[in-house]
């Protein structure tokens, strides 16, 4: 079995290339394109709203756009800085909303599932229902580890880069939280395939 790289990202080197001036539409047009769905995506899972989540994706991108000049490579990763402004960008959301608002994979589930008859959308809202009452007994910083690991695909360090904590310590309570997952799971009856 060949194990390849993929490259998910932009490189250090484009990065300082592109600090040199104001950004062009090019040097944006490459950002978006290589960010915008794992972005949308992760703002998406904490917010459980895709109209929203297109606006506050779309002011994430302004912000990349007017603060691109003050982004520094030696301070952190280009994704670290990206999605610590998707962070900041859905926490004033939810400051803007003045409550707690539950998050659902709905929004996720359909872009990668299609549905195609009554029985199956019975059988996956019943088996969305136990998840979402699983994933609420979480707290809100285990869901937002929850989402930047497997809604905008981080990895544990960068992660960790973002909320200031270790590598180690992000691997930890994403296990924790799949254990608990796990036993919420099968306490509300889901039944795994077999």
């Amino acid at each position: 079995m060949e194990v390849t790289q993929v490259n998910t990202g932009i490189s250090h080197s484009d990065i300082r290339g592109y600090q040199k001036g104001i950004m062009s539409e090019e040097k944006f047009t490459a950002i978006f394109e290589t960010y915008y769905s794992r972005v949308y995506k992760y703002i998406c899972y904490r917010i459980n709203n895709h109209y929203d989540a297109e606006e506050i994706c779309s002011q994430v991108f302004e912000v990349v756009i007017s603060k691109y000049i003050s982004y520094s490579p030696e301070k952190s990763n280009f994704e670290v800085w990206l999605f610590a402004i998707a962070r900041n960008a859905v926490v004033d959301y939810f400051r803007s909303q003045k409550k707690r608002v539950t998050f659902s994979l709905d929004s996720i589930m359909d872009m990668i599932l299609p549905r195609s008859s009554p029985e199956e959308i019975v059988i996956i809202d019943d088996s969305n229902e136990i998840l979402y009452k699983a994933l609420a007994k979480l707290s809100d910083k285990e869901r937002n580890i929850i989402g930047m690991k497997y809604a905008a695909g981080l990895k544990n360090a960068e992660i960790a880069d973002l909320l200031g904590v270790s590598g180690s310590n992000i691997g930890v309570v994403l296990f924790r939280c799949i254990k608990k997952l796990q036993l919420e799971l099968e306490k509300g009856g889901f039944q795994y395939e077999k």
